[in-house]
């Protein structure tokens, strides 16, 4: 009796988290391939005009990860943002995500050239879908001790959305008129 309670609770438990990995998985699927995976055969100038464009189709900022599938704290984000489903759709929903690989196979020196440097890896750059770069972020300023915090990352998708940068720059014009 205690054997089949306990595997109807395991059975219980284990339908909403297939649910959440179904649902997970297909909005994945609607999703670029420069945005699911790094890839060191992709050419990243195409990646990021292409990015480019769907920003300006859907009023997204462009959000750009240099990274490598080398990179332990990569993976740790992406598992975050796939147990996360708030911050996974919060992200896909004002961003458009465009993975850059850098490996030992692919540096991708040209296209890393114009960007900041990078301190670490992940690291993340905002640029808006006109192409301006307006931020250099270190993922680190994402953690809480050892694990990327789900308010941090709201807070900072919130901060550098479209709407929040457009305020930004309207209010920054209407105080140089003054």
């Amino acid at each position: 009796m205690k054997f089949a309670i306990n595997l109807l609770l395991l059975s219980c438990l284990a339908i909403p988290f297939h649910i959440y990995a179904k649902s997970h998985h297909m909005a994945s699927q609607n999703l670029p391939t420069y945005s699911q995976i790094y890839d060191d055969q992709r050419d990243p100038f195409k990646d990021a005009a292409a990015a480019l464009t769907l920003a300006k189709e859907t009023n997204r900022q462009v959000l750009i990860e240099i990274g490598g599938n080398w990179c332990t704290w990569c993976h740790k984000m992406d598992n975050f943002l796939a147990k996360n489903p708030e911050v996974f759709q919060a992200l896909h929903s004002q961003y458009v995500l465009l993975k850059i690989n850098v490996s030992d196979s692919n540096e991708n020196n040209d296209f890393m050239k114009s960007l900041p440097p990078v301190l670490g890896y992940p690291h993340m750059y905002i640029s808006t879908a006109q192409g301006k770069m307006i931020l250099s972020k270190d993922t680190a300023e994402l953690l809480a001790g050892n694990d990327y915090s789900k308010e941090h990352w709201l807070n900072f998708l919130t901060q550098w959305s479209v709407t929040s940068t457009n305020n930004q720059l309207q209010k920054t014009s209407l105080e140089s008129e003054e």
